[in-house]
């Protein structure tokens, strides 16, 4: 599949930082809200630097692989809070190139608006490629929000500065939630609706759980 090459990948902090400022305005929060195929992302690190991206496709009725790639490579950038995208982009971007099919959805293990920027790792990938993307976080990053319900479904929204950016959502009962916010071209209710179709039975969303298994274990 096509990713766009909007930038170089950056030097320093503030040209990384000055990208997604660059970027952050062509994120569309609205969007289509029935996806036939869904593709998992996640990066697996061996050490500090050593990683491996995964992305693996899935069909989004049955929930079975379609397609998947994994890359090996080293982290591109330091560690830095609010940059950290930028040490997985081009092993990802080098896994989403390999695909010979392109996907109607992009689930993120990460985050899309809830970012101290509001361009998380979703937001990147879904400019990049120009489609809908959706981050799941597994721990709060930014923001404050209540504890939702004990009920699967239940959620409560991540507010920072006063702007909803994502929501804590429970997709089982009584386990911890998920911070779910959106990266591209999707609404924050569709965005919940999908990760709670993708995860019928388990905390995380399906696509990621398959992502995150070949990210370690792949060849």
């Amino acid at each position: 599949m096509r990713v766009d090459r909007l930038h170089p990948w950056p030097a320093d902090i503030a040209e990384a930082e000055a990208i997604q400022e660059r970027l952050r305005d062509r994120v569309e929060l609205t969007g289509p809200t029935a996806f036939t195929t869904v593709a998992g992302l996640d990066v697996h690190y061996h050490g500090d630097d050593e990683l491996s991206a995964a992305v693996v496709v899935l069909d989004g009725g049955t929930l079975d692989v379609v397609e998947q790639v994994v890359v090996h490579g080293r982290a591109a950038f330091p560690y830095v809070p609010g940059l950290f995208a930028f040490r997985e982009l081009p092993a990802l971007v080098e896994a989403l190139e390999r695909l010979t099919v392109t996907p109607d959805l992009l689930v993120c293990d990460g985050y899309g608006l809830a970012h101290p920027r509001g361009f998380g790792l979703a937001c990147h990938l879904g400019v990049l490629t120009g489609l809908p993307a959706l981050g799941v976080g597994k721990t709060a990053f930014v923001g404050t929000h209540e504890e939702p319900s004990p009920e699967r479904g239940a959620w409560s929204p991540i507010v920072l500065d006063g702007v909803t950016v994502g929501r804590a959502l429970r997709t089982r009962r009584g386990v911890k939630p998920v911070y779910v916010s959106q990266g591209h071209r999707i609404a924050l209710g569709t965005a919940c609706d999908q990760v709670l179709r993708l995860a019928p039975s388990v905390r995380l969303p399906e696509p990621i759980r398959r992502a995150d298994h070949l990210a370690r274990h792949g060849a």
